[in-house]
């Protein structure tokens, strides 16, 4: 195997119809970085919020929710930086590593110690190895294929699996470890085993590096280990980078910038999940089941297992309607429904809220753990409708001197969305409930109408 990596560019091998060994191994690797970012970030707010003496670190809620929204925005700026590192000094594979490392002493440095202070460092150490680690082990996978394989789209369909895989797992065992296993009770005074979520999350990330590290020349070759530095160009690309934008580039530049506003306005709302989606559910939603109570963070785990549920069945939905007579919706009409199906969600939850009260001094009964379930799937069948058809969006029609720039803008979007939710989540304290889910969800679909009205103009402009 060994040879053969060296002989020839991988993946330009034959048999064509097996994907390499390689792919595997970057999909154990990513499934186990994933499992732990998503373990960490699921008891994130309940450790924030829980009284020091009960194991966590007694913030309010409102700078809790605040702190969850800067680390989640901060998680999509540090790619850019990362990446450009990997590409001018220390390759994908070393950067992978380094990355990996330095998450792995995060959430050790959450585990080990418990103050404020420390805190900071540890979620600091985090967003630095994410931004080494996130953006090149997809660059790796990508390389493993010639530029015209039609394995390639199959190929990060796979990786895309392990992604949602380890999101799945994560919370049931974090959340399962702080939550229940070492949770216990010492004269009256509840104690939860926060830092052993974060011990979990560690031991994943050294997990995925062990296997990486000791398997990656076996199966990646050479692949990622060299700096790329300045991309080269051919000629023509050039001299395309050179020419001032045409009418329809100009037109196509500004549909993916009207269209990434949308997207903040669906983050926003869809980032409630780990923060008052979590508060609410704790306080407010009846979890018990035959006499047990399911842990709060494993709600968290709603959303990656409908992805692989449904995810097939909107790739062939897709594929039917592409087929079809009327043709595949256009890209805005989808995203334009993604955004509704989020309002829809946030309407389910108002269904809830009228039931319990949007604060606990006005709680009267609990409700059904239903209509969390019921937020995560329509949540979910926004994402499968908006999520996916975006970047492949933007690669499609944005104009070659543009390309990185826009894709940056577009990511960043992302990034700012996940303050804005943050900044959102942190006014439940005062506002209640009630009144901030109707804000998202009635300013998500109106949103999404403003956007289904644009959608002949946009894809005209696109075409």
């Amino acid at each position: 195997m060994e040879a053969a990596v060296e002989k020839a560019p991988v993946g330009e091998q034959q048999p064509k119809k097996k994907h390499p060994p390689g792919l595997y191994l970057l999909f154990l690797t990513e499934m186990w970085e994933r499992f732990s970012y998503y373990g960490m970030r699921a008891i994130l707010v309940l450790y924030l919020t829980t009284e020091l003496i009960s194991g966590g670190l007694g913030f309010k809620e409102s700078t809790a929710l605040q702190i969850y929204g800067f680390f989640t925005g901060a998680v999509y700026i540090t790619p850019i930086i990362g990446g450009y590192l990997s590409d001018r000094f220390l390759g994908q594979r070393l950067a992978i590593t380094i990355g990996g490392i330095i998450m792995a002493a995060g959430n050790f440095v959450l585990f080990a110690y418990q103050s404020k202070e420390v805190f900071y460092l540890g979620l600091a150490l985090l967003i630095v190895g994410n931004g080494f680690f996130k953006p090149n082990i997809s660059t790796v996978v990508g390389e493993l294929y010639g530029p015209n394989d039609s394995r390639r789209d199959g190929a990060f369909t796979i990786f895309y699996m392990g992604i949602n895989l380890g999101a799945v797992f994560a919370p049931l065992v974090c959340g399962y470890l702080a939550e229940t296993y070492f949770k216990t009770t010492i004269n009256g005074v509840v104690h939860y085993g926060f830092r052993y979520g974060f011990l979990a999350a560690c031991i994943g990330m050294i997990v995925g590096q062990i296997l990486f590290n000791v398997l990656g020349n076996r199966f990646l070759g050479d692949i990622g280990k060299t700096p790329t530095g300045k991309p080269k160009k051919s000629a023509e690309h050039v001299a395309k980078e050179k020419q001032p934008l045409t009418k329809k580039e100009k037109q196509r530049t500004a549909v993916i910038l009207i269209l990434a506003c949308f997207v903040i306005f669906f983050w926003a709302g869809f980032e409630q999940a780990g923060s008052s989606l979590t508060l609410y559910t704790k306080d407010f939603i009846d979890r018990t089941i035959f006499g047990w109570e399911v842990p709060i963070s494993w709600f968290q785990s709603l959303n990656p297992f409908f992805i692989i549920v449904l995810a097939p069945l909107f790739s062939l939905l897709w594929f039917k309607l592409g087929n079809s007579k009327r043709g595949d919706l256009k890209i805005p009409t989808k995203m334009a429904f993604g955004l509704i199906f989020l309002g829809v969600g946030f309407m389910v939850l108002l269904l809830a809220v009228m039931q319990t009260g949007g604060s606990a001094g006005e709680m009267t009964s609990k409700a059904s753990m239903l209509f969390i379930v019921m937020t995560y799937f329509f949540h979910t069948v926004g994402e499968l409708m908006l999520s996916p058809v975006g970047l492949s969006m933007v690669s499609k029609i944005a104009p070659i001197k543009l390309a990185s720039l826009l894709m940056g803008v577009w990511l960043s979007s992302s990034g700012v969305a996940n303050v804005v939710a943050g900044q959102l989540a942190s006014t439940t304290e005062s506002l209640g409930f009630f009144e901030v889910f109707g804000i998202i969800g009635i300013a998500v679909i109106a949103a999404g109408l403003l956007l289904l009205l644009l959608s002949k103009k946009l894809t005209a402009m696109m075409e």
